[in-house]
């Protein structure tokens, strides 16, 4: 039995989602390795992301001695609300944790958004409205047009744990109808939200490639270490699996 290639997953305690998403995506030959960062369950402030990711290294080197060849944090607001430099530190801090190549979300929703050549993004979400302004400062000053952020009603309360009961049948309702006909792309955002399993029928009622939180980090992670498939369903990124921008890094 050939050995198999090993991604660490960092995911935040109330996340109850990227996990399975990353079981279910990631081909034959691919395992996955998860060390929980500790989020008090209370709506999203930069204190309190800033006290996630002041674990980011520390739980980076956790998974380094199971032989993982990479390592990811399935996380978007985390990502997000410090701007850009605030994602390129994540992938710097992981990187110091763990001596390894590094994956963080919002760069990889930002570069599967260039690479089908969005301009303008609608985007739905499972947030209140201190996580959605952050968002829309990230995206545009990554240069895309956001043309609106909508919040699904029935679970933007600010719980951290709540988006992750939701029916992917809801999600994929509602994400379709917040696309404007203007947009060359849905963004569903949150990786504690059942998004990538909504993306394949998004994309038949809209019309639009969709990108998710977790669709994109899987993408990336994959790519950035050789891997150019994954499991077929869930939208069109993992389906063709484009090229990333960063150099791929094959193992051994």
């Amino acid at each position: 039995m050939a050995v198999r290639r090993r991604i660490g997953l960092l995911v935040p305690s109330t996340n109850s989602t990227a996990e399975p998403d990353f079981h279910i995506a990631v081909p034959e030959g691919v395992s996955v390795h998860s060390q929980r960062l500790w989020l008090e369950p209370v709506p999203s402030t930069h204190a309190t992301m800033d006290g996630m990711n002041a674990q980011l290294a520390e739980a980076a080197r956790h998974l380094a001695p199971a032989h993982v060849e990479i390592v990811c944090m399935a996380g978007t607001t985390n990502s997000f609300h410090r701007g850009l430099q605030g994602s390129t530190w994540m992938e710097d801090e992981m990187r110091r944790g763990s001596g390894l190549p590094t994956v963080a979300s919002s760069p990889s929703i930002a570069q599967a958004l260039r690479y089908y050549g969005v301009r303008r993004i609608s985007v739905a979400t499972p947030y209140p409205l201190w996580n959605n302004e952050r968002l829309k400062e990230y995206f545009t000053a990554a240069g895309f047009d956001v043309l609106n952020v909508e919040s699904d009603p029935r679970i933007a309360d600010g719980h951290p744990q709540h988006m992750n009961d939701q029916d992917p049948r809801e999600i994929a309702a509602f994400a379709a109808s917040i696309c404007r006909d203007e947009a060359d792309a849905v963004f569903c955002a949150c990786s504690g939200w059942r998004t990538m399993e909504a993306a394949a029928e998004v994309e038949r009622r809209t019309g639009r490639v969709v990108v998710t939180t977790n669709q994109a980090t899987v993408w990336r992670t994959l790519r950035k270490i050789g891997v150019e498939r994954a499991k077929p369903g869930f939208g069109r990124l993992l389906d063709e699996m484009p090229p990333i921008e960063d150099p791929v890094l094959v193992a051994g």
